[in-house]
């Protein structure tokens, strides 16, 4: 069996289901390598069972636990809770290398060869180029680094309050001393990008391997119509329609009949959903509860079941019962 991994983290059901979804995209690309996800708490039993008919390996990281170092160093640094639980995938020993993938990112091609490269590799950040984004990088599990990682943590933090601030922070020579660590874009290509920069996006998008949904842009968060199977996509994210399908076809095809209602958040109600079926008044109930979420998310269907007209309808429909019970 590989000594090398990929290695993804979801901290509660919700991202899950794009842990769920990385894992899909790995196997539909035919890796070799064994697969890993880093899991908190804030995951159900319902949700690690199915997690572990997946994935090679499902390690929970409790940082409820005083005698844990990462734990002592949280307490000093308590905003870094997301952060000092991504570290721990230095702790994963078992393996020789491994490529961390966020949860929201999106395998498209075999990428397998990225365990060619040596820690840290990773591609440039959008926002600053000669900081790396750490949505996707290489490294080597190691229990020195992981100590390390944890003191520079409690000594310096991280300057964006988060783990990619704090692993550039480390990893400070990047930017400078190996070209071979810099990962072209193609392996971690942002949402964010490809609508900053349409015009490249439209000549070099077709050799991406490794899309990131960047921000507010979550594949689990958009619009998805359960009877046709299609995402309903906002005219702003036209350009990634496709590969936001993509996400929802793995989701429907290989996720979602592992979902199980006493599951949390999206993952519950989503499991209460019958996918390629006529809607049923349940499912209507379902779907609107659905959408109240969507809302909270501000990923609101302005142009389809939320459009101004069909509220105006809702409002009018309400006030002529208001005027019936007068």
């Amino acid at each position: 069996m590989s000594k090398y991994a990929w290695v993804t983290l979801a901290t509660n059901d919700s991202y899950s289901l794009g842990a769920l979804v990385v894992a899909h995209s790995l196997k539909r690309v035919h890796t070799v390598h064994q697969m890993a996800v880093l899991i908190t708490p804030g995951v159900s039993e319902a949700m690690k069972t199915k997690l572990r008919a997946v994935f090679n390996v499902v390690e929970e990281v409790n940082l409820l636990d005083s005698k844990d170092a990462a734990n002592l160093a949280l307490l000093k640094r308590p905003e870094l809770g997301v952060t000092f639980t991504k570290l721990h995938c230095w702790r994963l020993t078992q393996f020789e290398k491994c490529v961390f993938l966020d949860a929201d990112t999106l395998v498209l091609r075999n990428s397998d060869e990225l365990f060619e490269r040596e820690e840290l590799s990773a591609a440039p950040d959008i926002g600053w180029p000669d900081c790396f984004n750490s949505g996707v990088y290489v490294f080597r599990p190691n229990l020195e680094t992981f100590s390390s990682l944890l003191q520079f943590a409690v000594t310096h933090g991280s300057f964006d309050g988060g783990d990619q601030g704090l692993l550039n922070a480390y990893f400070s020579e990047w930017a400078h001393k190996d070209i071979q660590k810099h990962l072209p874009f193609i392996y971690n290509t942002s949402s964010v990008a490809t609508y900053s920069y349409l015009p490249a996006f439209k000549q070099f998008g077709q050799n991406t391997k490794i899309l990131h949904f960047i921000g507010a842009v979550k594949p689990w968060l958009q619009n998805f119509n359960s009877e046709t199977r299609k995402v309903y996509v906002p005219s702003e994210y036209q350009h990634l329609a496709n590969f936001l399908q993509y996400w929802w076809d793995i989701f429907a095809e290989d996720v979602h009949s592992r979902l199980s209602p006493d599951m949390n958040g999206l993952a519950g109600a989503i499991a209460n959903v019958t996918l390629g079926e006529p809607r049923t008044s349940d499912q209507d109930r379902i779907e609107e509860k659905l959408r109240r979420q969507y809302w909270e998310a501000g990923n609101a269907e302005y142009v389809g079941r939320d459009a101004f007209k069909h509220i105006w309808a809702k409002i009018q429909q309400t006030m002529e019962k208001g005027s019936e019970l007068e």
